[in-house]
């Protein structure tokens, strides 16, 4: 769904055992009898991994366009079924019915001081096989913007997220009654109509600026990976920070007899038209503004004088679509644990492109199928794992997550029950490593790493990470962020995994139902953001400039088969809970910050708008509006937080350093303790969420993890609180200080449970 955003996962010893936070030898969650064993399964594991098969898989599946609704979707859904149950799962198709809108008619014209009409359309070019099998696929539209008839002035709104319009305000412009012209990046693309539509504008076009990700970036396709001209970023704009999946069936799967909204009521269906160009086609609009020349970090690489408006420039905008269910197609395959059946371990990549989807999703797909393909080849060999794999191909994650969030709202209650980890891929290229998720597994993920070659470089795939950020953290340009994270790593053997916000199929498991979730890529080292959502991310773009040689496609396959099996095979799950403290400490460190900041910076300015100052620094010669003064920030009552997460720090101390000495005993324990402990563990995610969710947006359930409400995809911790904060919501925040405390008690009340079963075997030799 979304170029992949680096989350650092760095070098580290093989460390810890079973929650354990002391350096160790073997394997999280093994005893030390077990590691051999372990390592023996995936070294034939990886023996059955061929780049060959990747790259067959994928020029069969990129061959024509795979939207929801075409015929080689359903064609894929079919290949993919055939593939796993000829390598020994038990696979299904699971079919659930969405509204997805398809464009009937769309036009844009700018009709006045000129006339120009908006080509709208991707061409053929050489050399890539697929760029004219067009007929069958749908134009650049946006999916979920509203139908409309519309001719306005125009106005250019940088970025067009909520910084941009203060500037606007600033230059005592305003879009009420407007059409506005907005650029990719700086938010997700969804916040974009809807900010507009907030801001009074009647229509919105979002285009791709050349300084992002055409030649301003590299050299243009087909020379080079990055976008031509003519080149449109397609994508969802639905409400998704309210809720994803199926707009008419919020938190109930959208099964055949499900009980939908009226579309009228649909609350992440936008209510202004909103289109996709080309810079080819957004060239003549912005030359054709007059008023303010835009600020210099308004101006992108387009060889024109950049203006904001509004007007001269005058735009007719029309879309009409077609709005009805189609059906999406999940494959779901599985594979009986022996011991722990219902204990489920799952694996999710989607398949479904706007156009052709080489990149994305397909680049992550192939690399499941090869994880697939090697289980499948261990099971005939007389294997079975632990626990149960769970494999997903998900379909409609472009429109909105629709495949995975129907099916987990389907399966709610059996998922709270059952699964122990959700992981996820997406898109997959040349490049470093690349995990977010839950911190309890951050061990996991850094012994996993450990293991694993990078393909060119022929070190672990850590060891090159972690040069990799101290060389970003010596940069003289370096951020505050990336110079803190180097000195982390050089203080340290981990470096942690990021937070997860949205954006791909883990959402519904980690915010929705409370599932322990990774998401795990490799990129960096392509050329790809350039074809995002386009007719051009096929497979000859894809061969030529994303993996060749589909040597990061078998790493991906390497680390994530490795997360599969360990997490299956493990004596105990391997979870140390001393990194989620951690963790929610910096998390509550950088919201008092905040809020202390925030303090400060209204003081000063409110003291710089009573002396008049912002008006005498102004340029006489321009307009400018003085910003209106803001309330005083207050002291906010955040002591329950506070003391939550001063218990949690010491329980998950406590538990790690019990259930590190017990496991290399041996773990003598009966088995309803056993029992017990697995329930536990089990159930420590869902122990963070709150049925009452976060504010105006109950779906999202998540106290510690949640995307911001104002990013889109960008991760919020602490969302409750730190929002509120941020829009200066002073009883909210208190509100969630209180929520989110009582949710980390929960957790500690677990540890500390933990830590009562592990402490006698610990004891014992």
């Amino acid at each position: 769904m979304k170029p992949s955003v680096l989350s650092i996962v760095g070098l580290v010893l093989a460390t810890g055992s079973l929650l354990g936070a002391e350096p160790s030898p073997g394997l999280l969650g093994f005893m030390p009898e077990h590691v051999k064993a372990q390592q023996a399964l995936e070294q034939k594991f990886d023996q059955q991994l061929n780049p060959a098969d990747l790259r067959a898989w994928l020029e069969t599946m990129a061959a024509e366009p795979n939207h929801v609704g075409s015929p080689h979707d359903k064609l894929n859904a079919e290949f993919t079924l055939a593939k796993f149950q000829d390598w020994g799962w038990d696979a299904h198709i699971e079919t659930f019915d969405v509204l997805f809108p398809t464009p009937l008619a769309q036009s844009l014209e700018l009709v006045a001081p000129t006339r120009f009409t908006a080509k709208l359309h991707e061409p053929a070019i050489a050399g890539d096989r697929t760029s004219d099998k067009t007929q069958l696929a749908l134009p650049p539209y946006h999916a979920y913007g509203a139908d409309g008839d519309v001719t306005a002035e125009l106005v250019y709104v940088n970025r067009g997220m909520p910084d941009d319009y203060k500037e606007l305000e600033e230059h005592g412009v305003n879009v009420k009654g407007r059409i506005v012209i907005v650029r990719y990046g700086g938010g997700w693309r969804g916040l974009k109509p809807k900010l507009a539509y907030e801001h009074g504008a009647i229509g919105c076009l979002v285009y791709s600026d050349p300084i992002d990700d055409g030649y301003g970036a590299g050299d243009t396709y087909p020379k080079g990976g990055y976008r031509p001209a003519d080149g449109v970023q397609r994508g969802s704009v639905a409400d998704m920070p309210v809720y994803p999946g199926d707009p008419l069936t919020p938190g109930i799967g959208a099964t055949k007899d499900a009980k939908r909204l009226p579309l009228s009521e649909a609350k992440t269906v936008l209510k202004i038209p909103v289109m996709p160009i080309s810079y080819a086609d957004a060239q003549p609009l912005l030359a054709a503004l007059g008023g303010a020349v835009a600020p210099a970090d308004w101006r992108g690489a387009l060889p024109i004088t950049y203006h904001i408006g509004p007007g001269p420039a005058k735009v007719h905008l029309a879309i009409k679509s077609e709005w009805s269910l189609k059906p999406v197609y999940d494959v779901i395959a599985m594979i009986k644990g022996r011991e722990l059946p219902d204990e489920w371990v799952i694996r999710g990549n989607h398949r479904d492109g706007w156009v052709f989807g080489a990149w994305d999703p397909l680049s992550g797909h192939i690399a499941m199928m090869a994880e697939a393909k090697s289980i499948g080849t261990l099971l005939k060999q007389g294997w079975q794992p632990r626990r149960t794999l769970v494999y997903c191909s998900w379909d409609g994650e472009e429109p909105g997550l629709l495949g995975s969030t129907e099916w987990a709202e389907t399966h709610a209650e059996e998922l709270q029950r059952k699964a122990v980890l959700y992981v996820n891929s997406d898109t997959n290229t040349r490049g470093f490593l690349q995990a977010s998720g839950s911190h309890a597994l951050q061990g996991l993920v850094n012994q996993v790493a450990a293991s694993v070659l990078d393909p060119e470089m022929h070190v672990s795939v850590q060891a090159r990470l972690r040069a990799s950020v101290l060389v970003a953290g010596n940069n003289k340009n370096a951020s505050a962020a990336e110079r803190a994270l180097a000195r982390q790593v050089a203080a340290g053997p981990e470096v942690p995994i990021g937070a997860l916000g949205s954006g791909s199929d883990f959402t519904p498991f980690l915010q929705h139902l409370g599932l322990g979730t990774l998401s795990i890529e490799y990129g960096g080292e392509d050329q790809q953001e350039g074809v995002y959502h386009s007719i051009y991310d096929s497979f000859d773009h894809y061969d030529r400039f994303g993996d060749p040689g589909y040597h990061y496609g078998v790493a991906l396959a390497q680390t994530i088969g490795r997360v599969m099996l360990r997490m299956a095979e493990a004596d105990l799950q391997p979870v140390r809970e001393g990194d989620f403290s951690d963790t929610v400490a910096r998390y509550l460190e950088e919201i008092h910050s905040l809020a202390d900041n925030l303090r400060e910076s209204t003081t000063r300015t409110n003291q710089l708008i009573e002396a008049n100052a912002y008006i005498l620094a102004s340029d006489p010669t321009e307009r400018y509006v003085q910003p209106a003064p803001t309330g005083a920030v207050p002291f906010l009552n955040l002591a329950a937080l506070d003391n939550a997460v001063l218990r949690l720090k010491q329980s998950a101390a406590a538990c790690d350093t019990a259930g590190a000495k017990a496991l290399t005993a041996g773990l003598p324990l009966s088995g309803p303790q056993r029992a017990e402990i697995e329930s536990l563990l089990q159930g420590m995610e869902q122990s963070l969420t709150d049925p009452t969710g976060l504010p105006g947006r109950d779906w999202f359930r998540h106290l510690i993890y949640a995307p911001g409400l104002l990013t889109g995809y960008g991760v919020k911790t602490l969302p409750g609180v730190r929002e509120a904060i941020e829009a200066r919501r002073w009883p909210e925040a208190e509100k969630y200080s209180d929520l989110t405390a009582r949710a980390l008690d929960r957790y500690s009340d677990r540890l500390d449970r933990l830590t009562e079963i592990f402490t006698p075997a610990a004891t014992k030799n």
